[in-house]
């Protein structure tokens, strides 16, 4: 049982430090985004690029965020029943959720989406646009890196509700 306790530990570690840095990716795209409606409306010119990193940034954000916004409880749920169940019912129903539903999700995401990002690779898939950012291959491997870590933390919350089930310590 030690075992699993540091394994959630070392995931909730992981998965908090990922999702700080993350965080400061906001910033930068928030910044970017200024500079880019200064630029077009205050010097008539624009930055494709600058446009592009805009996308970049909000797909980091937005895949490799799901596993921090997980660990604090922070996707949609519609809990109609879930709110009035106790700590043990709801860690039911989060442990048979992510056996059932979210690990076999990022599993299919994973093994879906590797051959798409394979043949990006293999071509080092650039911007369709000229004076785009010329690594698309980086931006489709955020599908993989979803899936891995959405899966790491969605155990580790398997994990830490079957331990409340079954000692009661969480």
């Amino acid at each position: 049982m030690a075992l699993l306790t540091l394994a959630v530990r070392t995931i909730d570690r992981f998965t908090e430090t990922s999702g700080r840095l993350l965080a400061w990716l906001l910033l930068a795209m928030a910044l970017l985004t200024a500079a880019v409606v200064l630029l077009r409306y205050g010097f008539n010119t624009g930055s494709i690029m600058a446009q592009e990193a805009i996308t970049y940034l909000h797909g980091c954000v937005f895949m490799l965020g799901a596993a921090y916004t997980l660990k604090h409880d922070g996707h949609v749920r519609v809990d109609i029943f879930y709110r009035r169940f106790s700590p043990r019912g709801q860690a039911w129903i989060n442990a048979i959720g992510g056996i059932v539903f979210l690990l076999p999700m990022c599993g299919f995401i994973l093994v879906s989406s590797w051959d798409y990002v394979e043949a990006s690779w293999i071509i080092r898939e650039t911007s369709a646009e000229a004076g785009g950012i010329p690594a698309v291959f980086l931006l489709k491997t955020l599908l993989p890196l979803l899936a891995i870590n959405l899966f790491l933390q969605a155990l580790a919350e398997t994990l830490r509700n079957a331990s409340l089930l079954v000692g009661g310590q969480s």
